[in-house]
Parts: structure tokens; C-alpha cells; sequence
């Protein structure tokens, strides 16, 4: 057990011009075997300085207090199996009718899981066969996320997935009906894409808009390079197309400097959360506002006053965390670690949606059991309690080469969360 802590229209990018990006020789994986046990959790100081924009003008203020946000600090879990023998699950994302849709990243396929039974039936279909045949699965590359539009999105009940292909990293978009996936249509092409670092999480925010992680893909300087696509959370319309209100209206980019994000998720005031890989000292959850620049490859943690970057909420030893999945309750912020092959639970320490370190408390660890963790949901089909209690579903992922799986691996597991005592 780790360390318990202290606290149809396609946009293809630009060619920018003098733009210096530094290709590494070699990169240690994220989320590599164990390594021996690292520091033990810290929690960043706030930070002081104002966040970089990518151009234009853009409100980089926090949300306003807003009702909403209930203060646990510590919960207890229940855990129960859905399902079993899933091979290196990525991406997990809810379907209207209650069931979940589950990426295989090494497989290159979809599967649908019924709760209820545990039943997993394979996606098939034009899509289906696309995904299998287009796909490129190598080291931490695959088909990774997975989103379905919301109800009062754009595309509601439409699948996005992110996979890597010959071309690089790239968002399509199909019908699923039944269990049948329609021909998929790229709506984002040409995002860089290598063995590790690729970012690959997608998810619909409360504006109705797909918001899109990418990896700097072993491009270290890429992260503060404006118009490259890698090193960034991009914020696309359904047609790929850059969302209306970014800092830059021409420019997907909604935030820059960062390594590979992994998830991302919303709170019930809206204040959007990301958890981030760090490189060899310290992995993080960050507080995302728009225009923001998360400091890598300048600064790994807390970056400081001067330093001009937006210091992250929380931060782990990378043999701690390795954080993929990321989701947000009422009461505060859940990360499925992998290297640290622990459930990090970051509560809120406060009702009011700040934006800095004091505004969370110490982090616990939960699902030491279970070996690596890869992604979380909130069960949209149970409302939050008013006092905290939630139902999360939890994909491990023992099976991606990197872990040491046990017989049934990878698992579906349903999580229900109740304030202790």
C-alpha cells in the first residue's frame, strides 16, 4: 500500500513557425511496473501565478461559490464485481439505457456491460470493424477514451472513441444502435502520437462541448507550444471544430503545459478537475480554468509565484499515483492510480468551488486491494446523497502488460460511498 499522504468538419493543426519541440531519445513509461516505494504524498501550496492564455481574452477566475458541495473527510466503500475478464480496459463512459460502454485498448474493440448481470457483449458493425482494423496498439497507444453525448449536447447518444492510428491520435464519431456501431467519422486528426504519453481521455463537460486530453508524446517542448495539439486539454464541438468561448477562437486549445492529462471531470458547481502523470517527482490533480498553463516541461508540482504557471491542488509521488481515471463527487475527487494501485479519494475541505490548495483536504486511500487502477465514473443512474454518498464504477487494468494479474482480471467493480462513522 502506497504512502498514506499529508494532505463532419475535421481541424488539423497549423504549422507554426519557429516553433522549438525537443523529441526525446527515451521516456519511462507512466505507468511502468512498481517501483520501490517512493516520498509520501504532499499537498500543494497555492499558487500565485497568473495563468498563461493561449491568446485572446479569456476569464481565468475560478466558478463562484455555488450550493452543492457537501464537506466529508473521510467515507467508507463497499465494493462488489460487475463483470470479469476484461483485456486491458481503457475507457469507460455510460450509455442512455443504464449499460456501459468499455474500450479494450490492446483488442482495439468496444464492449457493452450490463450491470445488473455482468454480462459483456461485444460491440460489432462497420465501427466495430474499423476500430479493429485502424487501430494501432503499441506500449500505452490503442483505442483508448470513450464518451457518449449527453442528453442536450449536440450528438446526444452519439460514441466518440480516441485511438491511434498510422497517422497519429485521432477523435471519431459513430451511432450506436443496439450493439451495432455505425462508420465512423474522424472530427479530429493529426494529434502526435507515440509508445507512451498519449493522453487519450474524453469527456462531455456540463457546456455540452467534447473536451479531449492529449500527451506530449515524448514531445517535451510541445506542451508550451501554442499550436501544436500535443501537451494540451483541446474543447471541440461535435464536429471538431474549436467550442465557441475558447482563449483563442481559432484554436482548439483550452489549456496548455501538460504532460500527459489522463482524466477529467466536473463538479457540481462546475469547477472542472484534471489529474496529470508527472515525470519522475510528482504527479497531480489540478483545478483546469481556460487559458491556463500547467508548467511542463518548466515545472514539475508547484511552479511558485514567479513562474507564471497554475499550480496543481494535490500532488503524489509518481510511485504513489500514476493517476488515469479521474471522477467528482459532491464530496470531492476520486483518481484511479496505477502505479500506486490505489482509489485516491482528494476531498473538498470547503463548500465554496475554490481554486487552490487550501479549498481540499488530505486525500485517502481507497481499493488497496485490486492492483492497477485505470479509470472511474460516477453512476449517473444514482443521484448524489445530500451527505456525500455516491456510486462509482471502477475499471482495473492488471492486464495491460505492466501489472500482475490474477485469475478474472480485468474487473468491473461497483463502488458505493458513504461518509464514515
Amino acid at each position: 500500500m502506497p504512502a498514506h499522504p499529508s494532505t463532419a468538419r475535421r481541424w488539423w493543426p497549423a504549422v507554426v513557425a519557429g516553433a522549438a519541440v525537443v523529441l526525446l531519445a527515451a521516456c519511462t513509461p507512466d505507468d511502468g511496473p512498481e517501483p520501490a516505494p517512493g516520498p509520501s504524498v504532499t499537498t500543494a501550496a497555492p499558487g500565485t501565478g497568473e495563468p498563461t492564455t493561449t491568446g485572446g481574452s479569456v476569464e481565468t477566475t475560478t466558478p463562484a461559490p455555488g450550493p452543492g458541495l457537501v464537506v466529508v473527510p473521510e467515507v467508507r466503500v463497499d465494493v462488489t464485481e460487475v463483470a470479469t475478464g476484461l483485456p486491458a480496459p481503457w475507457g469507460l463512459a455510460a450509455l442512455a439505457d443504464g449499460t456501459l460502454l468499455v474500450s479494450l485498448r490492446d483488442e482495439r474493440g468496444l464492449v457493452v456491460v450490463d450491470p445488473a448481470s455482468g454480462a459483456a457483449e461485444p460491440v460489432t458493425g462497420a465501427g466495430a470493424d474499423d476500430l479493429r482494423d485502424g487501430t494501432v496498439a503499441t506500449g500505452e497507444s490503442g483505442l483508448l477514451g470513450v464518451a457518449v453525448g449527453p442528453e442536450g449536447s449536440a450528438a446526444p447518444g452519439e460514441v466518440f472513441v480516441y485511438r491511434t492510428a498510422d497517422s497519429g491520435n485521432e477523435v471519431l464519431r459513430g451511432t450506436l444502435a443496439g450493439r451495432e456501431l455505425s462508420a465512423l467519422a474522424p472530427i479530429l486528426q493529426g494529434v502526435p502520437a507515440a509508445s507512451t504519453h498519449d493522453g487519450g481521455r474524453l469527456a462531455f463537460g456540463p457546456d455540452g462541448y467534447l473536451y479531449v486530453t492529449t500527451g506530449d508524446a515524448q514531445q517535451r517542448g510541445a506542451a508550451q507550444v501554442a499550436g501544436a495539439l500535443n501537451g494540451k486539454i483541446l474543447r471541440l464541438t461535435v464536429d471538431g471544430a474549436p467550442a465557441p468561448g475558447n482563449p483563442n477562437p481559432a484554436s482548439p486549445v483550452w489549456s496548455l503545459g501538460h504532460r500527459n492529462v489522463q482524466g477529467v471531470a466536473w463538479d457540481v458547481t462546475g469547477r472542472m478537475l484534471a489529474s496529470e502523470f508527472g515525470q519522475d517527482t510528482f504527479d497531480e490533480l489540478n483545478v483546469v480554468v481556460p487559458g491556463g498553463n500547467y508548467g511542463w516541461p518548466e515545472v514539475e508540482g508547484v511552479g511558485g509565484a514567479v513562474s507564471g504557471f497554475v499550480d496543481p491542488v494535490a500532488t503524489w509521488s509518481t510511485s504513489d499515483a500514476s493517476p488515469s481515471g479521474l471522477a467528482v463527487t459532491r464530496e470531492g475527487a476520486y483518481l484511479a492510480g496505477l502505479r500506486g494501485q490505489t482509489l485516491w479519494r482528494v476531498p473538498f475541505a470547503t463548500p465554496d468551488a475554490g481554486g487552490s490548495a487550501d479549498a481540499f483536504g488530505p486525500p485517502q486511500a481507497l481499493l488497496t486491494d485490486r492492483g492497477r487502477l485505470r479509470a472511474v465514473l460516477v453512476d449517473p443512474a444514482t443521484p448524489l446523497g445530500d451527505d456525500g454518498s455516491s456510486v462509482l464504477y471502477v475499471l482495473t487494468n492488471n492486464t495491460d502488460g505492466r501489472g500482475d494479474p490474477r485469475a478474472g482480471d480485468d474487473r468491473l467493480l461497483r463502488v458505493v460511498v458513504a461518509p464514515a462513522g
